[in-house]
């Protein structure tokens, strides 16, 4: 990259190695780089720890350090709507809601009003100018169509590749944006790292929802959903077994169920919030865990052509993921009665509403996503 005027840069530091080396490599690029670490709802107290991390960091690399504090309106933002959304019986996605709302959202806006140029992340993805144009028979689609002049494509290391959680973005948003790492592996970051002295070098990556910590995602539920025991049903409609409540599933679920007597383990593949009821599979590879068409909702195009293809040809071959770490699988994007629906060109298995889906095109990249019904 070329060196930038002495352009400034907002990173997003989280006290991992990811965003650490974001810092770095930015700063050797010429830019004026300043660290911030956004506080936010935390469980366990590791926010703490992380925090610290990240500032020995920033005074590693001689740049300016800040703590933000989040944390109220990621409560409000994402952690209710994560608690709203398995009261309605989905499996919501906070980290995708996260990605919007505060890490693209408060925290770019505060950045900008700071004088950032731009935010920068550790994320695995890439970013790149485009040369795009959104006809203007667009403009009066119930879809978020976008003026593109920015594409996001998937990681170098499609083994950490984190698009799929990146959907949402805007045009508004990605202009403002910078990616340092989509470009490396994982193993090639810890070796940049480790060179640099970085005290994240060997830093554990965090799993699971982020503020949850160690504590269970069913303990926090807990908390605000009441347990209310009911019947689990098989495919056939007979009773099988009783469930804690059926807002603490999700579909594909294996573990937690308490069903024995069966060489085969049972699978969540459906749920009926209002009677309290939870039917499951037998094996994995029952015909019932397997969906061959889904809907969407809150649809967002990253690259207009995709739509433009839509309209004209009823339907474009894409490359879709319905949640984190799948395999890509080939499907058919399509618009039906005014809705956009995916069918598979194979039947996939464990497919969750309130989850994304997010689609892609041969070459890896992603023309846009949604929210699975």
């Amino acid at each position: 990259m070329k060196k930038n005027n002495k352009k400034t840069v907002f990173v997003a530091m989280s006290g991992g190695v990811d965003s650490s080396v974001a810092a770095l490599l930015l700063k050797k690029q010429g830019y004026k780089v300043v660290g911030v670490f956004m506080r936010c709802y935390n469980l366990d107290g590791c926010s703490e720890r992380d925090a610290e991390d990240a500032r020995r960091v920033a005074e590693k690399l001689k740049i300016p350090f800040y703590v933000w504090d989040f944390e109220e309106e990621y409560k409000k933002k994402v952690v209710e709507y994560m608690v709203k959304g398995y009261k309605k019986g989905i499996t919501p996605n906070p980290d995708v809601m996260c990605n919007r709302e505060i890490k693209f959202g408060l925290f770019l806006n505060k950045a900008l009003k700071m004088g950032a140029d731009y935010i920068a992340s550790g994320h695995y993805v890439r970013l790149q100018k485009s040369q795009i144009r959104n006809p203007k028979s667009q403009t009066n689609s119930k879809f978020k169509i976008q003026n593109s002049k920015f594409s996001l494509w998937q990681a170098k290391d499609t083994n950490k590749d984190q698009s799929y959680f990146l959907w949402t973005l805007t045009q508004k948003q990605l202009k403002h944006c910078l990616f340092p790492i989509g470009g490396y592996l994982k193993n090639e970051v810890r070796k940049i790292a480790k060179k640099a002295g970085l005290a994240t070098a060997e830093k554990k990556d965090s799993q699971g929802i982020c503020f949850l910590g160690k504590v269970s995602l069913d303990d926090f539920l807990k908390k605000y959903i009441p347990e209310k025991r009911g019947n689990v049903l098989d495919i056939f409609g007979k009773k099988i077994g009783k469930h804690k409540g059926a807002h603490f599933y999700t579909i594909g679920q294996r573990h937690g169920l308490g069903i024995g007597g069966s060489k085969k383990p049972y699978y969540v593949v459906e749920k009926n919030i209002k009677k309290n009821i939870i039917v499951v599979a037998e094996g994995e590879d029952s015909p019932a865990l397997y969906r061959k068409e889904i809907q969407l909702t809150g649809v967002n195009f990253i690259n207009p052509n995709c739509y433009s293809l839509i309209r004209a040809n009823k339907r474009i071959t894409i490359y879709a993921r319905v949640r984190y770490r799948q395999p890509l699988v080939s499907a058919k994007l399509k618009i039906q009665n005014s809705k956009l629906k995916i069918e598979f060109d194979a039947p996939v298995k464990f497919i969750a509403p309130g989850q994304s889906a997010v689609f892609y095109d041969k070459k890896g990249e992603m023309l846009g996503g949604g929210v699975i019904i």
